[in-house]
C-alpha cells in the first residue's frame, strides 16, 4: 500500500477536522467553502481507494455514546505482564544468537482492538490480564486509529492508548487551577479510555500505538502468513494504516548501543514511556519458549535506572487549597538527586499514603520522576503510623475523605475557611482573572484579616477605606494610592476574566474563552443556558457544564456575582478577522521584553488563529526565546527535532507586523 496515500489521507483528516472546528465551534474560517468541499472530495476518493478511515474523520458521522457502566468481557488469551531487567548486557545475554525487535514501551492503558470484515468491532481494555472493560465506542473516537481498514477477514491488535506530552501539556494549560491540573499523561489517558461519555473522551486526543498483532485470518478463518516475523507483522500493520510503535532490529552485538540511541531520543519523544521492551523477531520461537507462572519468555521490557537516594521522613506539611483539598507534602533529610539538593516531595493523597505505608521516622528511598518532580519511590520500614489529620491546618474544621478520581483526598469541610478564602483571592486577581497589579497573596492577607475584604466585590470598595488601609502596616500614601489605581483599571475588562476569576470548578481560562464567545459575551446567555447547551460547546463537555450551571443557580453565588458585577464595565472583545496563524503551533519561553507577560504574546497569537503550547514537538513552527543560544532544555529539543528558535523581536516582525 502506498505510505504517502496514507500520510495525505492523515493531513487532509487533521485539516478538514481543524476547519470544521473553527467553523463551527470557534466562529472563524481558515479556508473557504470551495476548498473545503475539493478536500473532502480527495479525502473521501482516497478512503476509497485504500480502505482506510480514520476515526473522527469527517466522512463518518460517529455519534457519541454515555453509558452507565462499562461491560466486563474476559480476554481470548490472557494478557501478561513482561519479565524486567535494568542491565543492558543481560539483553545482550538474553538475546543470544537471535534476532530481536527493541521498542518503546510505552506508558498509557493497554487495550485489544478486533476488527471484523474491516470494520473496528471491539476494544477492549487489558484490565486484570484476564478481564476487561469494553470500551468500543470510546476507541472509535481515538484521533489515529482506524475504524475502517482494507482486510476482509478478523484480526486482533494489542495497543497502548496514550495521551501525548504536547496534548498533555495542552489540556493541562486550559485549567488554571492548579488543583485541577492532571498529574500525568498516563493517568490522563487511562481515565480518558474508561469514561462513561464518549464526548468526554474525544475531546482529549487518545491516540493508540499498536504494540502486537495476536492474530489475522483470512475470510476464510485460514492464519496470514508472516513468516513467523514479528517485523513483517509491524510493516504489515502499517500498510493499513496504524501507528505502529518505533522500534529497531537488533542483535547481541548492537542492542546495547541501540539502547543508547533510544535513550537519546527520550527527551523529544512525545509519547509518554516507561522504558524499552526486546522481543524475538522469530514469533515461532519465541512461542517455543513458553512461559512462567507470571511472564512470556519470547520478550523482556527494559527499564531505566532512575538515580535514587535513601533518607529519612520528618514530617508531613498538610496544605489546604482554594478549592478545600488538603495536600500532604513529605519533608525528609535533604538529598542529591540529578545534581540538586531535594529535601520535599508531593504525596498527592491519602491514597498513596496508605499505599506506602508512610510513618514519621521510616528510611525511604526518593527519587525524581522524569528527572525532575522529587518522588517517593520505596518505604523501607512500612510503619504506617502516619496520623491523617481529623481537623484543617487552617481553621481547624472537621476534615473528610472523599473519592476523587479513583484517588482518596483529604478536604476541609468549612466553606469559610480562612485558606479557601484566601487562595481564592489570589485566584481573582491573578494576571489571567483580574490583572490586579500590587495585590499579593500577603496584602490580601492583610486586608483580609483587618476585615475590609469579605468578598470580591469589596476589593473594588477599598478606595472608600483609604484611611483604615494607611493604617495597616507596609502601607505608605503611595503604595496605597498605586494599589487603589490598579483596582480601578481593573474595572474595564472582559467576561472571559470575570468567568475565569469568579473560581467556577474547572473553568480555566482558555475555557472561559470559549464560553464567553459562545454566548457573544453576554453573561446573561451565560446565566440562563441550559447544561446541553452548555454542554455543547467545544473543550467543555458535561462535568464542566453542570459546574457551570450549579454555580450560575447558587444563590449564594449568584449573589457575590452579582455584586461584583455592578463594580464592573464588561466590553465586548473586538475580533482582529486576522487568521495568518492559522493552524501554526509555537511555543514561548524566557522572560519577554515587548510583552508584558507570555499571557498577553499567547493572546495576541491565538487572537490571529494560532496556538501556544508548553512543549516542544515536530509540529511546532517556532521557539519564542530572547536567549536564543540557552542550553535550557527546551531550546535542545528544538535543536533536536529542528525548530527554528527566533527573539521575541524577530517573531514580532516575522509574524505580527
Amino acid at each position: 500500500m502506498d505510505n504517502a496515500k496514507i500520510k495525505r489521507i492523515d493531513e487532509l483528516t487533521a485539516l478538514l477536522s481543524e476547519a470544521s472546528r473553527a467553523y463551527y465551534a470557534e466562529d472563524r474560517e481558515i479556508m473557504s467553502n470551495f476548498e473545503y468541499d475539493k478536500l473532502y472530495d480527495e479525502l473521501v476518493e482516497l478512503e476509497k481507494e485504500t480502505g482506510i478511515v480514520r476515526a473522527g474523520s469527517p466522512t463518518v458521522n460517529v455519534g457519541y455514546e454515555a453509558v452507565d457502566s462499562l461491560p466486563k468481557e474476559r480476554h481470548a488469551s490472557p494478557m501478561l505482564s513482561l519479565g524486567k531487567t535494568k542491565s543492558r548486557e543481560e539483553l545482550a545475554e538474553w538475546l543470544g544468537d537471535k534476532e530481536g525487535l527493541l521498542s518503546w514501551k510505552e506508558d498509557g492503558l493497554t487495550v485489544v482492538l478486533t476488527y471484523k470484515g474491516g470494520e473496528l468491532v471491539k476494544c477492549v481494555t487489558r484490565g486484570n490480564g484476564e478481564i476487561g472493560e469494553v470500551v468500543t465506542a470510546n476507541a472509535r473516537t481515538f484521533v489515529n486509529l482506524p475504524v475502517k481498514i482494507p482486510y476482509d477477514g478478523e484480526m486482533v491488535i494489542r495497543g497502548e492508548a496514550v495521551i501525548t506530552y504536547s496534548d498533555f501539556e495542552r489540556i493541562n494549560s486550559e485549567i488554571d487551577d492548579t488543583d485541577a491540573k492532571y498529574k500525568n499523561p498516563r493517568n490522563l489517558a487511562s481515565g480518558s479510555v474508561r469514561q462513561l461519555d464518549s464526548a468526554v473522551t474525544a475531546a482529549r486526543s487518545v491516540r493508540v500505538i499498536a504494540f502486537a498483532l495476536v492474530s489475522a485470518t483470512d475470510s476464510n478463518g485460514a492464519e496470514h502468513d508472516f513468516g513467523h516475523s514479528m517485523d513483517a507483522e509491524f510493516k504489515f500493520l502499517t500498510k493499513l494504516g496504524f501507528t505502529v510503535v518505533e522500534y529497531e532490529r537488533v542483535t547481541a552485538g548492537n542492542v546495547v548501543e541501540k539502547i543508547a540511541e533510544f535513550e537519546k531520543k527520550i527527551v523529544t519523544n512525545d509519547i509518554p514511556s516507561d522504558g524499552l521492551v526486546l522481543a524475538y523477531d522469530d514469533k515461532a520461537y519465541a512461542a517455543s519458549l513458553g512461559r512462567t507462572a507470571k511472564f512470556p519468555r519470547g520478550a523482556i521490557a527494559f527499564k531505566w535506572s532512575d538515580e535514587t537516594a535513601d533518607t529519612v521522613l520528618r514530617e508531613v506539611e498538610w496544605n489546604t487549597s482554594r478549592t478545600g483539598l488538603i495536600n500532604p507534602v513529605a519533608v525528609f533529610d535533604s538529598v542529591e538527586l540529578e545534581g540538586t539538593s531535594v529535601s520535599r516531595a508531593s504525596v498527592h493523597n491519602i491514597s498513596i499514603i496508605k499505599e506506602l505505608k508512610l510513618g514519621i521516622g521510616d528510611r525511604v528511598s526518593v527519587y525524581k520522576a522524569n528527572m525532575i518532580i522529587p518522588q517517593i519511590a520505596e518505604n523501607y520500614d512500612k510503619s504506617d503510623n502516619l496520623p491523617i489529620p481529623e481537623c484543617c491546618p487552617v481553621c481547624g474544621a472537621k476534615t473528610v475523605i472523599e473519592k476523587a478520581a479513583d484517588s482518596e483526598v483529604l478536604k476541609c469541610t468549612n466553606d469559610d475557611c480562612p485558606a479557601k478564602k484566601l487562595k481564592s483571592f489570589v485566584h481573582f486577581v491573578e494576571r489571567d482573572a483580574m490583572n490586579i497589579e500590587g495585590l499579593s497573596e500577603m496584602t490580601l492577607d492583610k486586608l483580609i484579616q483587618t476585615g475590609l475584604i469579605k468578598e470580591f466585590a469589596d476589593i473594588y470598595r477599598l478606595r472608600e477605606s483609604r484611611d483604615e488601609i494607611l493604617e495597616i502596616e507596609g502601607f505608605k500614601d503611595k503604595s496605597c494610592d498605586n494599589l487603589l489605581d490598579a483596582i480601578d483599571k481593573s474595572r474595564d475588562t472582559t467576561l472571559p476574566r470575570v468567568l475565569y476569576a469568579l473560581g467556577i470548578p474547572g473553568v480555566g481560562a482558555a475555557n472561559a474563552k470559549m464560553v464567553a464567545a459562545h454566548f457573544d459575551d453576554d453573561i446573561k446567555g451565560v446565566r440562563e443556558a441550559t447544561e446541553e447547551e452548555l454542554s455543547a460547546i467545544d473543550k467543555v463537555g458535561p462535568v464542566m457544564a453542570s459546574d457551570i450551571y450549579r454555580c450560575m443557580h447558587d444563590e449564594g453565588f449568584i449573589a457575590v456575582m452579582d455584586k461584583l458585577l455592578s463594580q464592573l464595565k464588561i466590553s465586548k472583545r473586538e475580533s482582529s478577522g486576522d487568521s495568518s496563524l492559522a493552524g501554526l503551533v509555537f511555543v514561548v519561553t524566557g522572560s519577554l521584553n515587548l510583552y508584558a507577560s507570555r499571557s498577553e504574546l499567547k493572546e495576541a497569537i491565538e487572537a490571529r488563529g494560532g496556538k501556544v503550547t508548553g512543549k516542544v514537538t515536530g509540529k511546532t513552527k517556532c521557539l519564542i526565546n530572547n536567549d536564543v543560544n540557552s542550553t535550557s532544555s527546551k531550546n535542545k529539543e528544538a535543536k533536536a527535532l529542528g525548530v527554528e528558535i527566533i527573539s521575541e523581536e524577530d517573531f514580532v516582525k516575522q509574524y505580527l507586523s
